[in-house]
């Protein structure tokens, strides 16, 4: 991440010299005001100069990415990645041939990617935002499945009337399984273990 620190007669003059030495925009940039200046007794006794540093925003969905291709790469597989971004979540799609072998059994190294890139996109801590990695649709078929699962499993607790422990998931999987059975008034569910082993338990109420 380059950075400089730059001066000029006002903020605005120290600005734009920093940002002709990166070649950037002030989009592109993050600006840290260290002295605004001052004006001197007829412009020339006692006056200083502004003083700003100017670094470059690190893209953090864009090294994302770029994580994603990288991994890909390192199995011998091309992909290309499509990304759509809202304030709370970014989700990657995977294009390309091979893509099995991405997904895994159960979506497992699927999951598995969608854990590491999640630490990748937020590993700043300046903002959080969720992270699904999708490839061949696989996640809507996959949220068939849970609400499936959900179903038959609260009706097995129920008969045998036993709580029912689940395999670990990841959150946002966890999430459909909760939703599907929210408004089942028989049964309650909640999360239990550590990430990336949380699971999800079903007891009758």
């Amino acid at each position: 991440m380059r950075e400089v620190t730059a001066s000029g007669q006002t903020v605005d003059e120290a600005v734009e010299s920093a940002l002709k030495q990166l070649n950037m925009s002030r989009e592109e940039v993050e600006i840290d005001i260290i002295d605004e200046g001052k004006k001197g007794f007829l412009g020339i006794f006692g006056s200083s100069r502004a003083v700003v540093k100017v670094r470059e925003v690190q893209n953090r969905v864009e090294d994302a990415k770029n994580y994603l291709i990288s991994i890909a790469k390192n199995m011998d597989i091309d992909i290309d990645v499509i990304v759509e971004e809202t304030e709370k979540v970014v989700t990657f799609t995977l294009e390309g041939d091979k893509l099995g072998l991405l997904i895994g059994k159960r979506g497992r190294t699927l999951n598995s990617l969608q854990y590491l890139t999640q630490l990748v996109l937020n590993k700043d801590g300046h903002k959080f935002q969720s992270v699904i990695v999708d490839a061949e649709g696989y996640r809507k078929r996959r949220e068939e499945t849970l609400m499936d699962l959900a179903n038959k499993m609260a009706e097995k607790s129920i008969q045998l009337n036993k709580k029912i422990s689940l395999e670990p998931m990841p959150a946002y999987e966890r999430k459909i399984i909760h939703s599907a059975l929210q408004e089942t008034n028989t049964i309650t569910t909640f999360s239990e273990g550590r990430e990336p082993h949380r699971y999800i338990v079903i007891k009758p109420s």
